[in-house]
């Protein structure tokens, strides 16, 4: 098996996922009901995990949604929120009363700015698909996990947004829509990371709206929009919109437009005896408090096995 790196063509640009979800911060919350519904469903996963963590990383915190439900479940704990988005991270700091705010680090989860052993759980909600090393992605989590600490996580599938891919591919032969990993090959990835007893369940989800534009608006309002590197860079016309729309009509069912999301879930322990791992990284308790930097009805989940 190879390490799963996302061929060229397909490969985030991290400045553009970067900048499109700093400008999605203030407005974030206001579309994101699939990422808070896939988030409950993650953290009611806990409910069956044997874990008393001291330190736990929410990896790729967004705007810190998870940050409450985690700080309830294990009081004794320290948060930590992890995001690449500076702007996101200035909301995740708001979250929990204020002795207990989380400690909050700008970076990226392909080099994680953490000593070995650092945390006891990394719970990570809708963050690995922009990554475009997942091998690398692991090997950091496994490195900053201690022995017998569980990473769990979920991210999307192939099926997500498959009939806006399947529109544009009508349309013109451009990259539209972002790649998503099978699960098959996400599990493969923690195997050969060396994490112990990998889990890995998919399950199908799917936002109705009225018009394609409406998607498209609140993918952009998620920060959620398109940026792979080969990319088209210029403004879409509207002829190409036009026939967008008319490729997406194939898919309305009773008044609707489907957008579906296949959502991965996956866990996996650290071995008690870790693999030996080399790198530069800090220690949690050298980081200062400094350096913290009503949806509408028409967008219900619908879930499906």
């Amino acid at each position: 098996m190879n390490p799963i790196d996302q061929p060229i063509d397909q490969r985030i640009d991290k400045g553009r996922a970067r900048r499109n979800f700093e400008q999605a911060a203030e407005r974030y919350d206001s579309v994101a009901v699939l990422q808070r519904e896939i988030a409950d469903r993650l953290l009611e996963r806990l409910d069956y995990v044997r874990l008393e963590p001291e330190r736990v990383l929410d990896l790729g915190a967004g705007t810190g949604y998870a940050v409450d439900a985690l700080h309830r479940r294990y009081r004794k704990a320290r948060v930590i929120a992890l995001d690449f988005a500076h702007g996101m991270l200035l909301q995740a700091r708001r979250r929990g009363r204020w002795l207990r705010r989380p400690l909050c680090i700008c970076a990226d989860a392909e080099a994680l700015p953490l000593a070995d052993g650092a945390v006891d759980l990394i719970v990570s909600n809708a963050t690995f698909q922009w990554c475009n090393g997942l091998d690398r992605t692991f090997a950091e989590c496994l490195r900053v996990l201690r022995p017998g600490g569980l990473l769990m996580f979920t991210t999307f599938g192939p099926d997500t947004l498959k009939e806006l891919r399947h529109a544009w591919a009508s349309v013109d032969g451009a990259s539209h829509v972002s790649p998503f990993l099978d699960m098959h090959d996400v599990g493969d990835a923690l195997v050969r990371a060396r994490f112990a007893d990998p889990v890995m369940d998919t399950e199908r989800m799917t936002l109705t709206y009225p018009a394609v534009r409406e998607l498209m608006q609140d993918l952009k309002i998620l920060g959620a929009g398109n940026a792979t590197t080969d990319r088209p860079r210029g403004l879409t016309g509207r002829a190409r919109l036009a026939a967008l729309d008319a490729a997406y009509e194939i898919h309305r069912s009773e008044g609707r437009l489907p957008a579906s999301y296949e959502v991965v879930y996956g866990h996996a322990w650290v071995p008690e005896q870790k693999p030996a791992q080399g790198g530069i990284a800090v220690p949690v308790s050298t980081i200062g408090r400094r350096n913290r930097v009503s949806l509408p009805a028409d967008r219900a989940v619908e879930t499906g096995g």
